[in-house]
């Protein structure tokens, strides 16, 4: 199309835009057209000016990507009979992310909504909430649940996003695999291997919420087979503002560095990793909720800071035998005064191995151990009994993949012991039927247990700062209500039965889909009760109640997710996928107006979810991607559903030199997607966001 008939034909959708009166949404729709059409004129010059294969792996070499957290061993990502996602370091890149949850909002069934500046609530399938409990989040294989809580803090989970070799996303249970608490899904984060990350690596740029930011990393070589690399990083985020207009006041400030050896002599392979961080951050409280003499604002600064190291050694004793030890230590020291501080710390050692038995038995088995410490220092507003405390899981566990039908049908089977403190032992067993009738064909069956096991929080705390003005679900008190929550040592494992299906199929070289299918039966989930009321006799007057755990409420929750991919040309790669999950909650009718995280999940969690992506070369120097996302309403927040966009366009004037523009949330000037449910802070809105910056290899 010749570029005056191009501004032609767009007059007449502008013209047409104001006849239909649909103003807001048009304006969305037409920036996509405009968008869609740049690209696609785009893709005409390119295809005729290069015709070259710029855009990272083709989607064959997609399919055939060997996925290592489904089984514990490599396998191809189109023969794993489980809902796989991987998002690769290229869609990292192109996408213009900065931070491991806003990267994890490619992935279908994955629900990514952003509570602040350092806060962010991700779940797979439901249950969502700023301390999700029914995931498990590992980088490279370490697990970084926080046992007070029983989530993920992802404010401390980072690192060089440059280092990332690919997140692999499981979504249904991986219990069998990942034990207690992998319920609805895994995360792991995967990095690059020390020999891939060679050279010097600069980054620096800045812009309105991203306010600045820097990198560096170098990689070498101690000697040929001792590849290394050292990494910093720093940045600081801008606040976000309340749905009135005024500053929560959680701007962020981080600063991080780390290390990874790697030796490999004859069949041995040694790693060597750590990192340590230190963040700023903030907060303001609900006064409605909790009042803070010390603060007229109710706004508060705080830190936390922490580290790791973790050692693996593999030994390969032939392709289908080997023998793998891990093991690791972190520690974190979160402060936010007055209401929270606490130190934790685990310790991890794992160690599995791998044989061949009779031709057709692929058997992986082996034993886990897990240290929990935690002291949580006492305050006015939350208690732990005991104040310090230990915990200690034991884990065993064995799968066998058997071909039933060489290249054509296999079956896995296995299970996993785990004795934690809390509920004694949990058993998790799994089975999972693939069949393969040709190149271009997957189907899979599974059904599997697994077990969310009690938080330290849900045993032992005391909560003495929940004040409402009236009390959800009961009519209109004199006085404001003061509710102490109260945990429970006779507080039980939540358990989930999970069926799930699923089918691949490649069309051709260029264009695949994947669609999964799950039905979830939950029981024993954790619900609340309310105590008796009592009027205090000093100032101010409040009704006192006690809210006390237990195991009354269950869930029936089903859905399906699609994703496809599609290479129109050699230089331009479509990427969508579409969520849909329905919940049927059955809890205490009081609690459904209190408590999002389970009695309201249904009413948290958005049926519909879309996300479009368009990744396109100009040429070898430029290239321009956008992403589409779509989330339906939130009823339980009274949120309605949005549309936003995120742009990046890169521009390389010599090979080793990369200049880019990212924007970010286009389509509003801000826009919320969650509320705190758990710690009363005060809702953010995310606003739009515009950056550039510089990358150097040398």
């Amino acid at each position: 199309m010749k570029i005056s008939g191009y501004f032609t034909w767009l007059f007449f959708r502008i013209r047409l835009v104001k006849l239909i009166g649909l103003r807001a949404f048009a304006v969305k729709l037409l920036v996509i057209a405009v968008l869609t059409d740049l690209t696609g004129m785009a893709a005409a010059q390119g295809n005729s000016a290069t015709g070259n294969q710029l855009l990272g792996l083709s989607l064959e070499e997609l399919m055939d990507i060997k996925v290592t957290t489904v089984s514990r061993r490599p396998q191809k990502l189109s023969e794993v009979a489980s809902a796989v996602f991987v998002i690769t370091q290229d869609d990292i890149r192109r996408s213009g992310v900065t931070n491991i949850p806003d990267a994890l909002r490619m992935a279908p069934g994955v629900q990514v909504d952003r509570l602040g500046t350092d806060k962010w609530a991700v779940s797979i399938r439901g249950f969502t909430g700023r301390f999700a409990n029914k995931l498990q989040v590992l980088i490279d294989g370490r697990s970084v649940y926080n046992p007070i809580f029983s989530g993920t803090l992802w404010e401390q989970q980072d690192t060089l996003m440059e280092d990332i070799e690919r997140i692999e996303v499981i979504r249904g249970p991986a219990a069998t695999v990942w034990g207690i608490n992998a319920v609805n899904g895994v995360i792991n984060i995967i990095t690059k291997k020390a020999a891939d990350t060679q050279g010097t690596l600069l980054t620096a740029g800045g812009g309105s919420f991203e306010q600045g930011f820097v990198s560096a990393r170098y990689g070498g070589k101690m000697n040929e087979d001792t590849p290394f690399r050292v990494y910093a990083k720093g940045f600081a985020r801008h606040h976000t503002d309340a749905p009135s207009g005024a500053s929560n006041r959680d701007q962020w400030q981080s600063g991080r560095g780390g290390f990874r050896i790697d030796h490999h002599r004859g069949n041995d392979q040694f790693t060597l990793q750590g990192d340590i961080f230190a963040n700023a951050i903030g907060d303001t409280y609900d006064k409605s909720v909790i009042s803070l003499q010390s603060s007229p604002t109710n706004n508060v600064r705080g830190q936390n800071e922490g580290g790791n190291i973790r050692f693996r050694w593999d030994r390969t004793l032939s392709e289908q035998s080997s023998i793998l030890l891990q093991t690791y230590y972190d520690r974190v020291r979160y402060q936010m005064s007055p209401l929270f501080s606490f130190d934790t710390e685990s310790f991890d050692v794992d160690a599995q191995h791998r044989f061949s038995l009779w031709d057709r038995h692929d058997i992986t088995w082996g034993g886990n151990y897990r240290l929990y410490h935690s002291k949580v220092f006492e305050n006015g507003f939350i208690k732990l009994t005991p104040q310090d405390r230990t915990n200690h899981v034991y884990s065993g566990f064995i799968r066998d993949d058997i071909t039933l039908i060489p290249n054509r049908l296999y079956f896995n089977l296995g299970t996993r012991l785990d004795h934690n403190d809390f509920t004694g032992l949990e058993i998790q067993p799994s089975a999972r039927l693939a069949w393969t009738p040709d190149t271009e064909n997957t189907l899979w069956l599974s059904v599997s247990r697994a077990v969310r096991t009690p938080a330290r929080a849900e045993n032992d705390a005391t909560l003495d700062f929940l004040q409402f003005g009236n009390a959800p679900g009961l009519p209109p008190l004199p006085f404001p209500l003061k509710a102490v929550f109260q945990g429970s040592h006779s507080f039980q494992s939540e358990k989930l039965l999970a069926y799930e299906a699923g089918y691949r199929h490649r069309f051709s070289p260029q264009a695949s889909v994947d669609i999964s299918g799950f039905v979830n039966d939950y029981s024993e989930l954790r619900d609340f009760s309310l105590g008796g009321f009592t009027l205090n006799t000093g100032l101010p007057r409040q009704i006192i109640t006690s809210v006390l755990t237990d195991n009354s409420a269950a869930a029936l929750t089903y859905g399906f997710e699609l994703s496809g991919d599609w290479k129109p040309t050699q230089n331009w790669r479509l990427q969508g996928n579409y969520s849909f999950i329905d919940m049927r909650i059955s809890s205490n009718p009081l609690t459904k107006d209190f408590d999002p995280s389970v009695s309201g999940a249904d009413k948290v969690t958005p049926q519909h979810r879309i996300s479009l992506r368009s990744n396109y070369d100009l040429s070898d120097k430029l290239d321009i991607n956008l992403w589409l996302r779509y989330i339906s309403n939130i009823a339980y927040y009274n949120l309605p559903g949005y549309v936003t966009a995120d742009a990046k366009v890169s521009y390389r004037p010599a090979k080793n030199i990369e200049l880019y523009v990212v924007g970010q949330n286009l389509f509003s000037r801000n826009h919320q997607e969650l509320a705190p449910d758990f710690i009363p802070s005060i809702p953010a809105v995310i606003p739009r966001g515009v950056y550039g910056g510089i990358q150097i290899r040398f």
